[in-house]
């Protein structure tokens, strides 16, 4: 805040209903800034035109406010990361007969030994497989301090319930890996000195536009795709993510900033992620900003909670997914009833606003800006969206998304053996 010569920040929303500034869920109020910036049109005003003016012209223009404003900028030069396979396991998940890897990612920390970051990854293959296969990669909670996921939901009498996500997967042939993302960099303001953020600064604080906790994450999955591009288990063209809350926000950046990624399942990413910063519904910018949650962000991200508002902002997140194209993308969210600080509305309309980018380089939208009536899925587009009655968890819209995934990812026939 010093170096941004702020002196106070506006308050975040209180979840508290009677709260003095309690959260909104009336669409009445929802749209305080209803028009969002194009991105299709330059910065000097012209129409973007063709997919080459986009690539070379537009995206970069993007890339850089999302870069300097919202989530930091990865150094020009991090350090390597060498994946060490600790251990090897046969076992089964569900009735599946499974080859678990745990591995950890040693990252170089020659240039400042104080500080060491070693990234925790474990992947999981069908033991049957007869080729490389298909994953799919969660940015996890499993292991995080002090979190615990919701119960799956009870089964409806007369039926039984739900194989997870993992069953899910190995039943397509698929496998899966599991991502620590707080071993990368911790999910607090005071760990900004240290992880990877606080390696490459060398124990220093920021600059305004240093990345954040969200982009360091982001950057973690990319490095363990560039593992999984030296694993013969594993078909690297074939390598989607998903990721739920902070994560599902993690998810949409790795997904926007690393086009080796096939998919994503972005699961309610709300604020700071697929949500609009310019709607007035659950979550709102301020709250991210606050001291809770502005480690994710970039430091000039505070500005726009103090002096600036949402509104000010050069974009906004249908940008960010516009990112991702042409790669397919599945947005989630639940109910307001359990899930409305998410806002499933806000990122149904920021997947719409994306749209006309993907229409551009030959691909199909979401295909309507209305609103769809909950637990009715859009997966005709290479933009996806489903909002499910459960509350603030994946769980059901993991078998909407595989079906959506199945179109772009499916089990390649191994080759016949040379004679």
């Amino acid at each position: 805040m010093d170096l941004l010569h702020i002196t106070s920040l506006r308050q975040g929303v209180d979840s508290h209903a009677g709260a003095p500034n309690a959260v909104n869920y009336e669409e009445s109020k929802a749209n305080p800034y209803p028009n969002l910036p194009d991105p299709l049109i330059l910065n000097n005003g012209k129409k973007v035109t063709s997919a080459d003016m986009w690539w070379t012209q537009r995206r970069p223009q993007i890339v850089e406010y999302f870069d300097r404003e919202i989530y930091g900028r990865v150094p020009a030069h991090t350090p390597r990361v060498n994946w060490e396979v600790v251990t090897t396991t046969k076992g089964n998940v569900g009735d599946f007969p499974v080859v678990t890897k745990q591995l950890v990612g040693h990252v170089d920390n020659s240039s400042y030994p104080l500080i060491a970051v070693n990234i925790e990854l474990s992947l999981t293959t069908p033991a049957n497989a007869g080729g490389p296969v298909p994953i799919i990669m969660e940015f996890s909670f499993e292991g995080y301090p002090g979190f615990k996921m919701p119960p799956p939901p009870a089964p409806v009498p007369g039926t039984t319930l739900m194989p997870d996500w993992k069953q899910q997967l190995l039943a397509k042939g698929w496998g899966y890996a599991i991502l620590h993302p707080t071993t990368i960099q911790a999910d607090n303001g005071a760990g900004l000195t240290e992880g990877i953020i606080g390696l490459v600064n060398k124990g220093q604080p920021r600059k305004l536009d240093d990345w954040g906790a969200i982009r360091a994450w982001a950057w973690g999955g990319s490095r363990a795709m560039d593992y999984f591009e030296t694993d013969k288990s594993v078909d690297a063209r074939q390598v989607g993510i998903e990721g739920h809350s902070r994560f599902g926000k993690t998810a949409l950046v790795a997904m926007a900033y690393d086009p080796r990624f096939a998919i994503a399942y972005v699961s309610s990413s709300g604020a700071g992620g697929a949500q609009l910063y310019r709607r007035n519904w659950g979550e709102r910018l301020e709250n991210v900003a606050a001291p809770r949650e502005y480690h994710w962000m970039a430091g000039n991200f505070l500005k726009y909670a103090g002096p600036l508002t949402a509104n000010d902002l050069p974009i906004d997140s249908h940008e960010l997914i516009a990112l991702c194209a042409p790669c397919p993308v599945f947005i989630g969210g639940g109910a307001t009833e359990g899930d409305g600080w998410a806002d499933a509305k806000g990122m149904f309309m920021a997947a719409a606003a994306a749209s006309p980018v993907y229409q551009l380089l030959g691909k199909k939208g979401l295909g309507t800006t209305t609103f769809p009536p909950i637990e009715t899925p859009l997966v005709e587009g290479d933009i996806a969206f489903r909002q499910h009655t459960g509350g603030h968890t994946p769980a059901p819209n993991w078998p909407t998304f595989i079906t959506f995934a199945s179109r772009y990812i499916q089990i390649k026939s191994p080759s016949p053996p040379t004679p």
